[in-house]
């Protein structure tokens, strides 16, 4: 443990005379909190963190743009043992908390947010906890650190810190861009992020769209640190590429879609209405400089939607947009029409329907574009069993499967056969951390959807389970944790625990190996033929799409996944290489 001592002040002139009589003030690096309280009680306050090795003359320069924020007080955190690096974490932490707490409007740029590893990181990342909290007891922040770090702020933050992976692949599409947009290039212009489940596509997504809005929002005379990951590109000559771009975030599914608009609703130089749908982009009258798409496997060819009247905008849109020349246009068309460039988020492993986009029309492109365009991440940053853990539940759920079982220290995983037990194992880990779900293949009709008393699931042993309640924002909903979400309400999101049921859609014999009963699998759109392309779909395309999506259920879990399984065989098949109890 380090000793800290944090040092209040009043945000004004007198503040200057005060860090004259303190060293540690004019030169070693610290940390320090400028707030104002909200003033109502409903409103937001405004919280701006930095850090510094010549805190007097930071505060020089905060107090020159004092009167836009309207900043009361300041506290400086000390300690003897501080060094650049335990600063720039300690910032770091303490932003990404501070959105997460949503009490305050966070006053950061995202000019650098990096995840770096120094000397003696764990032992500070405990003094950092002691920090945040003498700084909540004095009411800068209203919630524990539990509790948010299992909010949706804090999840889809756009002030998380970044992994080696994902700086390299913001800092390479930023110079990418910066080149672009003095050139002639053609509209259209794609660059691809791919990455397994839990890599952090979305975390990538959401930066950027806050640091291209805080580039293109930089004013001159404002501060620069050259420390910085990307300070490069608010110098003067490269920012005013960026200037008034217009910009916007694609996401394909509404649960997600809804969560973000939440997200970015409450982020400074961000609002809602840059979350859209591909409709909505498409129907846009102005043009797009750049688009980020999110779950880009999970945009739409050109087929019947869920409700008819969406399937006549689809027509529309490609009326629209092509006149007439290309009435089998894709969503992925549309953004190519519509933006100078797009920047794709893809997993195409987590492609769960027959009308989203087919792996070949993005291998098409993903062939064309240049290899200096194309990101891979590689780092775990949702499963604490780790990549190895991702690889093996593919592997489990193909026809090629582990050739021997392997365990995961640091990860729980296993089937549970009682289905009072595989609940009550899931409800007590949200009891003790928050955020534990069931959830579930589509191998049960949603009768609860008209008749609101009915089961959905029945597991036998006394256990029945409703679907969602709520299409939008399950996870985060009150009656959750004694429901089952599915694939469409959880897609894009983190839980502690996930339990997993497997119904009898997905089976196993000896002779046939893993198989699918089409007639056990409910999601009417999951399985119907594309008949406006002509497109059948085949027994081998549900096995994908099923599989698919189990995977994906057991890629939701950052702690661990406990599963029960229905079909007998399927259950002795899976108990090769997950432990049962």
């Amino acid at each position: 443990m380090t000793s800290f001592e944090i040092q209040r002040f009043n945000f004004d002139e007198s503040l200057l005379d005060s860090a004259s009589s303190e060293q540690r003030l004019q030169n070693w690096p610290v940390v320090y909190v400028l707030n104002r309280p909200a003033q109502r009680a409903s409103g937001l306050g405004r919280i701006y963190i930095g850090e510094s090795r010549s805190f007097k003359n930071r505060m020089k320069q905060h107090l020159d743009g004092k009167k836009e924020h309207d900043l009361k007080a300041v506290r400086v955190v000390l300690d003897d043992t501080f060094n650049k690096s335990v600063c720039l974490d300690l910032e770091s932490f303490l932003i990404s908390l501070a959105f997460g707490d949503g009490r305050n409007e966070v006053l950061n740029r995202n000019m650098g947010i990096s995840d770096a590893d120094y000397f003696g990181r764990d032992t500070y990342r405990d003094t950092f906890q002691e920090i945040f909290e003498e700084l909540r007891n004095e009411g800068l922040f209203q919630r524990s650190i539990p509790e948010i770090i299992n909010s949706e702020l804090f999840k889809l933050s756009p002030f998380k810190a970044l992994n080696n992976d994902q700086a390299i692949a913001v800092m390479d599409i930023l110079e990418g861009l910066s080149e672009d947009l003095v050139s002639d290039a053609k509209p259209g212009q794609f660059t691809f992020v791919q990455g397994s489940p839990g890599t952090g596509k979305t975390v990538v997504a959401v930066y950027l769209m806050k640091l291209l809005k805080d580039i293109s929002d930089f004013r001159d005379g404002e501060d620069i640190d050259g420390d910085e990951m990307f300070s490069e590109f608010f110098l003067e000559g490269t920012r005013e590429r960026f200037k008034d771009l217009k910009i916007g975030i694609i996401v394909p599914q509404q649960a997600l879609r809804k969560s973000l608009e939440r997200v970015f609703a409450t982020t400074p130089g961000l609002s809602k209405a840059m979350v859209m749908s591909a409709f909505t982009a498409a129907d846009s009258p102005e043009q797009f400089d750049v688009l980020i798409v999110d779950e880009a496997h999970r945009l739409n060819q050109y087929s019947a939607q869920s409700v008819p009247a969406l399937t006549k905008r689809f027509n529309e849109t490609n009326k629209a947009l092509f006149d007439g020349q290309k009435p089998h246009a894709s969503q992925l068309d549309w953004l190519k029409k519509k933006s100078r460039h797009v920047i794709m988020m893809l997993d195409m492993e987590q492609s769960v329907r027959p009308n989203d986009l087919p792996q070949e029309e993005f291998q098409e492109i993903l062939d064309q574009t240049p290899q200096n365009r194309k990101y891979r991440l590689h780092t775990q940053m949702r499963s604490m069993g780790g990549e190895d853990y991702i690889e093996y539940v593919k592997k489990v759920f193909s026809k090629l499967p582990p050739t021997e079982k392997l365990t995961f220290n640091d990860y729980d995983l296993k089937i549970i056969d009682s289905p009072s037990e595989f609940v009550d194992t899931i409800k007590q880990h949200d009891r003790e951390v928050g955020l534990s779900r069931i959830v579930a293949g589509y191998a049960w009709k949603w009768a609860s959807k008209n008749d609101k008393s009915a089961y959905d699931i029945d597991l036998g042993d006394g256990v029945q389970l409703r679907w969602n309640s709520k299409p939008v924002d399950w996870v985060n909903s009150k009656n959750a944790v004694n429901e089952s979400g599915s694939i469409h309400t959880i897609q894009g999101y983190d839980l502690n625990y996930a339990g997993v049921i497997i119904g009898k859609d997905l089976q196993y014999t000896p002779e046939r190996g893993l198989f699918v009963d089409k007639s056990q699998y409910f999601d009417a759109k999951g399985k119907t033929n594309n008949k406006m392309r002509g497109q059948t779909t085949t027994d081998e395309d549900l096995f994908k799409y099923i599989t698919n999506i189990y995977t994906v259920l057991l890629t939701r879990g950052m702690k661990g996944t406990y599963l029960h399984v229905v079909d007998d065989g399927l259950r002795e098949y899976l108990g090769r290489y997950f432990s049962v109890r």
